[in-house]
């Protein structure tokens, strides 16, 4: 009987520390703007303010689950657990719902503009490589 170990390549420990960073700022920035951290919410105007500050609860839960999630697959990427691509799979839906709310039954691309929107579809682009990413390494055993 032998055991094959595989030594995890270092692309993954890369992509990995970089999705850990990126998602880690994500977190951040949701709980700066939760908090209303003065010093972080400073650059925005009152009307953008009221708009970040009057989500309804449902979408801040959504908006939570879907910054989270990728952040914990991350986490979860780094633990080499296959249970990252679960958790890469629940934030891009909740991106998703949080996008059609956004763009489609709210004023997201006046408060935004077209650097916000732009900034979305690199958000989404990035769950769903992460995604990706955590399937791959799942069927290439990788993750556990």
């Amino acid at each position: 009987m032998s055991v094959e170990t595989r030594k995890t390549p270092i692309w993954f420990w890369i992509l990995a520390v970089i999705g850990l960073l990126w998602f880690g700022m994500g977190a951040f920035d949701y709980i700066a703007t939760q908090y209303r951290l003065d010093w972080y919410m400073a650059e925005y105007t009152e009307d953008q303010l009221a708009y970040y500050y009057g989500f309804p609860a449902w979408y801040v839960a959504t908006w939570a689950i879907s910054v989270f999630g990728s952040f914990i697959g991350a986490v979860l990427l780094l633990m080499r657990r296959k249970l990252a691509s679960v958790a890469f799979l629940i934030s891009l839906f909740s991106f998703v719902i949080a996008a059609i709310y956004s763009y489609g039954f709210s004023a997201a691309f006046e408060m935004m503009g077209a650097f916000g929107a732009i900034f979305s579809v690199v958000i989404f682009l990035s769950i769903l490589g992460y995604f990706w990413l955590a399937r791959s390494a799942s069927s290439r055993g990788i993750l556990k």
